[in-house]
């Protein structure tokens, strides 16, 4: 077995666009760059890797806690920006009925 750690790769997950919370988007991700490439296998025809650790993905609820693991494991890694977050305005659905509307609504 190697004792290869490779380069990880710290971030905060972005909000999901199939829902309007966040609550997916919460804590820090802590996962690995790929070692190697993937390959087809001629015999099943599935791709497939000897990279083991890109199957790791380990879940911290602050930065400090991700950046202290990787120290103290001896990983290389990086610290990614979060992604920025507008604030949010609330729509109201009534505005889609609004008399004197600038455009026209319709089905």
């Amino acid at each position: 077995m190697s004792q290869h750690k490779g380069l990880a790769r710290i971030f905060q997950p972005p909000k999901s666009a199939m829902q309007s919370g966040r609550a997916k988007a919460q804590g820090w991700i802590l996962v690995f760059e790929p070692a190697e490439a993937k390959a087809l296998d001629p015999l099943t025809g599935w791709y497939g890797s000897g990279d083991m650790l890109g199957q790791v993905r380990l879940s911290f609820d602050t930065r400090e806690q991700a950046v202290a693991y990787a120290q103290a494991q001896g990983i290389a890694y990086e610290v990614e920006a979060p992604p920025a977050r507008g604030a949010m305005k609330p729509k109201v659905y009534a505005e889609n009925f609004r008399f004197g509307r600038a455009e026209n609504w319709s089905h």
